[in-house]
């Protein structure tokens, strides 16, 4: 669940600046992000002999290209003490966005591989039932059947063969 304050900053974001710097800023969350997972990072956001304005230099150094509206909304972020937000902040963007775009993507989940031509069928089928573009990604576990997520809509499709088993059990046994 994105904390409230991390929505706001979404917000701000989103009514200040058009689509164009959107995606560039979602891309530079993305990758702040990412940096954000790393046990050093956290230490050198957390640690006090390091002054904010250090810390804002190093994080401006972690991006490409940073426009003065994004290093204003990072130097805010670091003077608040919210760059723990980052990921939250990041994820609450993307959700926006595919929003915006009408765009989501997805997972399907199964113990085996599934083929190209299965996964196109199965992203029309979902397009067309929520009026939405999705795409889907196959991820492979040891998930004993198969699911389809698309957290954005908030959609679970599963189908386990150990509750199929289940089902035929009680059925039988209701049946005898």
């Amino acid at each position: 669940m994105v904390p409230v304050v991390a929505k706001k900053y979404v917000k701000a974001l989103l009514e200040s600046s058009n689509d164009k710097s959107i995606k560039k800023y979602y891309d530079n969350l993305q990758v702040l992000s990412e940096a954000y997972a790393l046990e050093k990072m956290k230490n050198i956001m957390l640690s006090p002999t390091i002054s904010k304005d250090e810390k804002y230099k190093f994080i401006i150094s972690l991006i490409e290209k940073s426009d003065k509206k994004f290093s204003n909304f990072i130097k805010i972020l670091v003077e608040n003490d919210r760059m723990n937000l980052v990921p939250a902040i990041c994820d609450e963007l993307r959700y926006q966005l595919s929003i915006k775009e009408n765009k989501f993507v997805g997972h399907i989940i199964s113990n085996s591989e599934v083929d190209e031509k299965s996964i196109k069928n199965i992203e029309e089928k979902l397009s067309s039932k929520f009026d939405s573009s999705i795409l889907l990604e196959n991820i492979k576990s040891d998930y004993p059947g198969i699911k389809i997520e698309i957290e954005d809509l908030g959609v679970e499709i599963s189908f386990s063969i150990d509750r199929l088993k289940a089902q035929m059990t009680e059925h039988i046994l209701k049946a005898i």
